[in-house]
């Protein structure tokens, strides 16, 4: 079968979203699917237009314009048209500004779409995302109805969304995938030396984008009373944390408070780090936390990472999120 995945931003950018994507890609190629991803050249300095990736065909259009944490780019429905009508079914990721248009092609041209609704969008507050945030919403709205079948993660997400209630009648909830190698042999030992994790206990650890929806604030309101009762305790932060798409207010909101716990060594940034170092990370581990504050959220991969690695989570009381726990 020939497979269409459609999406804004694909691996190498970082989210729940895009691991979720190429997971899924991968696995239908590996059955022997001819698989293509259809998404956007964010970054033309350092992504190709065309490539393959673990036998996955990529196809990167062209960049525009950002908008807020989108991208406008003009060229996606022409070579989208190409595309739909060289598939048997198409795959889209929501949320997602062109996944009404490539839905209508679906139609037209007899070839099934089945829509991953991954999360709600919610921008930080301001006139002009307020108004990106409609527009966003009007287009989930219309690639919903155009769909034909529509999938999330749990049906507890299902059934605090305002979105999924209207496409009851079409919705599947089916667990995200989630994939961890073990780790390679020495590699805890070396990462907790790296990073003093036998000494600075307890390891608080949160795998994320640095982003406005995942609470960064609220560890750090916490760590006042955790540092009281634990004061050889220390947080390692792994995941993106500069140049985040759309997040630089928000990242220049909270890094002068996490300035004075890096120069205390309470606190440490460890970057966007590969599958087998996570799996290294994971072990060192004393506690995982997932502050997450609304519906952007919607499941929380790292939380069954760690749960693998038998490390306890502490995460959100949110429609899903609270769905591992």
């Amino acid at each position: 079968m020939r497979i269409l995945t459609v999406l804004t931003y694909y691996r190498p950018h970082t989210s729940g979203l895009t691991i979720y994507a190429e997971r899924l890609a991968r696995a239908f190629a590996r059955r022997g699917h001819t698989v293509t991803v259809l998404t956007t050249q964010y970054d033309r300095r350092s992504l190709p237009r065309d490539e393959m990736m673990d036998g996955v065909h990529v196809i990167r259009v062209p960049v525009a314009l950002r908008v807020s944490k989108g991208v406008l780019a003009p060229t996606f429905g022409l070579i989208a048209t190409k595309l739909v009508w060289e598939h048997d079914v198409i795959q889209l990721h929501l949320p997602q500004f062109d996944a009404p248009g490539v839905a209508l092609r679906g139609r037209l041209f007899g070839k099934p779409s089945v829509l991953t609704y991954h999360c709600d969008l919610r921008l930080p507050p301001g006139l002009f995302n307020r108004f990106v945030n409609l527009v966003v919403k009007f287009q989930n709205n219309m690639a919903g109805i155009l769909a034909d079948h529509i999938v999330t993660y749990t049906q507890d997400y299902a059934d605090n969304s305002s979105y999924l209630s209207r496409y009851r009648h079409k919705l599947t909830p089916i667990l995200p995938p989630v994939e961890l190698p073990p780790p390679t042999p020495g590699s805890v030992e070396a990462f907790a030396a790296a990073h003093c994790t036998r000494e600075r206990r307890p390891v608080i650890g949160m795998v994320t984008r640095f982003a406005a929806e995942k609470g960064v604030e609220v560890l750090l309101d916490a760590l006042p009373s955790v540092l009281e009762k634990y004061p050889k305790a220390q947080v390692l932060f792994a995941g993106q944390y500069q140049n985040v798409l759309g997040e630089q207010a928000y990242a220049d909101r909270l890094m002068p408070r996490i300035k004075e716990y890096e120069e205390g060594g309470y606190w440490k940034f460890l970057g966007n780090l590969s599958q087998l170092q996570l799996a290294a990370f994971y072990p060192s581990m004393d506690v995982l936390v997932v502050p997450s504050l609304n519906s952007t959220e919607a499941f929380g991969l790292v939380q069954i990472e760690a749960m693998m690695n038998n490390v306890p989570c502490v995460a959100s009381a949110l429609p899903g999120v609270r769905q591992p726990v």
